[in-house]
């Protein structure tokens, strides 16, 4: 039997320790802020929970299609497509109750159904190519925080200064593309039924398109303890849970997006600037990650954020994933490009992989498979130049 220095049972005991007073805490805020406002409550909890998750399963939009890329590893994305395919069949449910005949004309209330247009491709593809040379999508920026990896204290300065930039490019990109654009609500032209029977055929095509090509190899787990707090979660449970919760939020504060607190600092920041524009066009009458000039300190999409940060802290110190690390200094020009890209796109498309990809797609809105396609062409462009500037 393998001995265990007391050195390493101390260091053991010390990441429970703070781990537990972390949920104690979050815990007892929940508790608090149920007394005054019960969808921030909610929030927080839904948060720590989606941090939890994605810290244990790796659920990382950039991450997982890497592998795939560079290994042939399919695990990750068959994780994302088990998240769509059981978000897709809770939505479904949700919206049987709020709008029962889909083809009456009106859209479920609060769901992540976007125009498809000319700047909701330019916002993906600019999207993928920014979490590519970023390293990570958004959510795991944030998620990635937990685990010690402070190099998003570079990328989420430069994600704002995107959203600022495509602030100044919104009016010219609205007139031309998105006042005319179409929002496309599959349901309505196929009803239920029909719906979900082809986005899930989709979703088996591409999960029977990945199995077919990949090499993935059996995770070597011992015990039960290793396989729930030390070794990464298998992706089709990571991806059970993230449907879960996503529908959960739905029902009970708003769809899932990571981005509407990112541009609402940003918006608000853009307001304090003369040239800032006075006006955005049709922008608050749009569907997604809403950004609004902010006026109180906390909102629901800022406690989820911060209990994101949490709730991964808390999975990762068990782990031993908790590994603080600052980044290097000819590592700056390329996290602040995919920061400003990755804000920049997430502008233009309303929302990012979680807001528009996951969310959008749950809710059987078309624009999230045309983000589905550009972000992930702009993915492999933006791996490309990646491989292509470390061989020189």
């Amino acid at each position: 039997m393998e001995q265990v220095s007391p050195l390493t049972i101390r260091q053991t005991g010390l990441r429970w320790l703070v781990s537990c007073i972390i949920v104690l805490i979050l815990g007892l805020l929940a508790y608090y802020l149920e007394q005054q406002n019960r969808q921030l409550s909610f929030s927080l909890l839904c948060g720590a929970a989606f941090g939890y998750v994605l810290q244990r399963s790796r659920f990382c939009f950039y991450c997982v299609s890497r592998d795939f890329i560079e290994r042939r590893q399919a695990q990750g994305l068959l994780g994302i497509i088990t998240a769509l395919a059981l978000g897709l069949v809770g939505y479904h449910a949700v919206f049987g109750i709020f709008v029962p005949d889909a083809s009456a004309g009106r859209l479920p209330p609060g769901a992540h159904i976007g125009a498809v247009s000319w700047a909701l491709t330019i916002g993906a593809g600019a999207f993928g190519v920014g979490m590519a040379l970023a390293g990570s999508c958004i959510s795991a920026v944030l998620y990635r925080l937990g685990e010690g990896a402070f190099s998003g204290l570079i990328v989420l300065p430069a994600v704002i200064l995107g959203f600022l930039l495509g602030f100044y490019c919104w009016n010219t990109l609205y007139s031309a593309f998105v006042q005319q654009s179409t929002v496309i609500w599959l349901p309505a032209q196929l009803g239920y039924a029909g719906s979900l029977i082809l986005q899930l055929g989709v979703l088996a095509l591409l999960a029977s398109g990945l199995l077919r090509l990949a090499k993935d190899r059996p995770a070597q787990v011992t015990t039960l303890y290793q396989r729930l707090f030390v070794a990464r979660w298998p992706a089709f449970i990571g991806g059970l849970l993230v449907a879960f919760i996503a529908t959960l939020a739905y029902l009970r504060v708003a769809p899932l997006g990571v981005t509407a607190e990112l541009g609402s600092i940003s918006r608000s920041l853009g307001g304090q600037l003369s040239s800032f524009p006075s006006r955005l066009e049709g922008l608050d009458t749009l569907r997604g990650c809403a950004t609004v000039v902010k006026e109180t300190l906390l909102s629901n999409n800022g406690v989820f954020i911060l209990a994101l940060i949490a709730g991964s802290l808390a999975a990762a110190l068990p782990a031993g994933e908790f590994k603080p690390s600052l980044p290097k200094l000819r590592e700056l020009p390329r996290l602040i490009t995919g920061g400003v890209l990755m804000g920049f796109g997430a502008m233009l498309a309303l929302g990012c992989t979680v807001g528009v990809l996951l969310s959008g797609i749950m809710a059987s809105a078309l624009s999230g498979w045309v983000f589905l396609l550009c972000c992930g062409l702009g993915l492999f462009a933006g791996w490309w130049l990646r491989q292509r500037y470390s061989a020189a």
